[in-house]
């Protein structure tokens, strides 16, 4: 049985406007429709690709989406920031109507899509329980029933009588989550905002969410940019870029899929000039484990750093330097080849092209997409810089790492030396 049907919905908006348009253009497309035409405005404007600069002042945040979900899926949308997915699930809650197309449900809608959503900051916790209740859906007995468990659930009971103006964020998403979570719907919507939760409390959302869907066969609607608990959670996944959905299909699949497109391995080559020959980086991968291409990293795996560098001349003391950032272009960690007085690389670095192999064990980092950037130096001389150049999610522990260059049997030129443990330089 369909709980939800989206058929050829688009959401347009228009730039610096409230709406999608003027008075004029309202009169306009009041006149193309009483004629029976098409309105005008729909022939116009721009996908919502951010990483260009457009010239139409009308965006269209979504284009032609088209799904169905099944009564008791548990469904993750995934996509990078700009997709559409929030646009989406504002649709799918009613909160905006699509520009064009139709959405089918059937049942209740329970959705947490900002932080305090239907909260009044000068109503108490025990206040806004009810409020909240009452806008999605609840009844006031509905509400006695459960108000014992909804403040249990979200840890907010020393503190229910309070304004919830003087709530931090967490607070506000705790009592949010625990209201959506608790309403009997037939359909619950739930946006990133879980990421506002500590780590504990993320936990206890998706086992909630797991019984909502497993135990009870309600439909869950969830977007998150953390895809091990878009595995844990999901059953089947939509991947979605510029406002178009890319792919549907099993979550493991999709997110498998998501995971390949973060990968941006980019290789430079040498450029010979007249005046002087410049040593390079050639290529940069990441690989996991077993020496394969990857641009996931499971949780407590080590990975690999494969770098190519092409000497063109004599170096007296070779540094390679290794800067990761996170999605927000925070550097978390830098990590290079001098930072011991027996340098691995040098004296082993020889003219002909090179493979330098880093072993990254037990990193610190929580769950994000994260990038790296590479140096090359000769002391004080930069060589060649990589920014930005390898995205790649992953998560470990313990803040240390292995530099290593391995052997090979070709012909080119190869280095063999002993493991050397690395403090990570934060």
């Amino acid at each position: 049985m369909l709980a939800l049907k989206a058929e050829n919905i688009s959401k347009q908006y228009r730039l610096g406007q409230v709406g999608s348009g003027t008075l004029s253009h309202d009169l306009n497309r009041f006149w193309y429709k009483l004629r029976g035409k098409e309105d005008p405005y729909l022939k116009i404007g721009e996908s919502n690709d951010r990483s260009t600069k457009g010239n139409s002042d009308y965006v269209w945040s979504l284009r032609d989406i088209n799904f169905e979900i099944e009564q008791g899926d548990a469904v993750g949308i995934i996509g990078r920031n700009g997709a559409g997915k929030s646009t989406l699930l504002k649709l799918l809650s009613k909160v905006t109507k699509p520009t064009t197309g139709k959405i089918y449900t059937k049942g209740r809608i329970a959705s947490l899509l900002e932080v305090g959503t239907g909260f009044h900051p000068e109503m108490t916790g025990r206040e806004n329980v009810y409020l909240n209740g009452a806008i999605l859906g609840m009844t006031r007995k509905e509400i006695n029933r459960k108000f014992d468990e909804i403040v249990d659930f979200s840890g907010v009971e020393r503190y229910i009588d309070t304004p919830v103006k003087r709530y931090s964020s967490g607070m506000y998403v705790r009592l949010a989550f625990a209201v959506a979570a608790h309403l009997e719907s037939e359909i619950l919507i739930v946006d990133e905002v879980l990421a506002v939760g500590d780590a504990e409390f993320q936990k206890k959302c998706l086992g909630k969410m797991g019984d909502v869907s497993k135990g009870d066969g309600r439909t869950v609607l969830f977007v998150s940019h953390n895809m091990a608990a878009v595995e844990e959670l999901c059953t089947s996944g939509i991947m979605m870029k510029n406002g178009l959905i890319q792919k549907v299909g099993p979550v493991n699949e999709i997110v498998n899929i998501y995971r390949t497109s973060q990968i941006s391995i980019k290789s430079f080559y040498s450029k010979e000039t007249s005046h002087e020959i410049l040593s390079k980086i050639r290529s940069v991968e990441i690989l996991d484990q077993y020496n394969k291409q990857a641009g996931f990293i499971k949780f407590g795996e080590p990975f690999k750093i494969k770098i190519e560098v092409d000497v063109k001349k004599n170096l007296i003391n070779p540094i390679i330097s290794c800067r990761i950032s996170n999605s927000n272009n925070i550097s978390i960690v830098t990590f290079r080849s001098n930072d011991y007085l027996d340098s691995p690389i040098k004296d082993n670095l020889k003219i002909g092209l090179n493979t330098i192999i880093i072993d990254v064990e037990n990193l610190n980092l929580l769950n994000d997409i994260y990038e790296l950037s590479i140096g090359f130096s000769d002391g004080n001389d930069i060589l060649d810089v990589l920014q930005n150049s390898i995205g790649f999610e992953v998560v470990t522990s313990d803040s240390m790492s292995k530099f290593r260059v391995l052997n090979k049997e070709n012909s080119s030129n190869s280095i063999l030396f002993h493991e050397a443990n690395w403090k990570v330089a934060r």
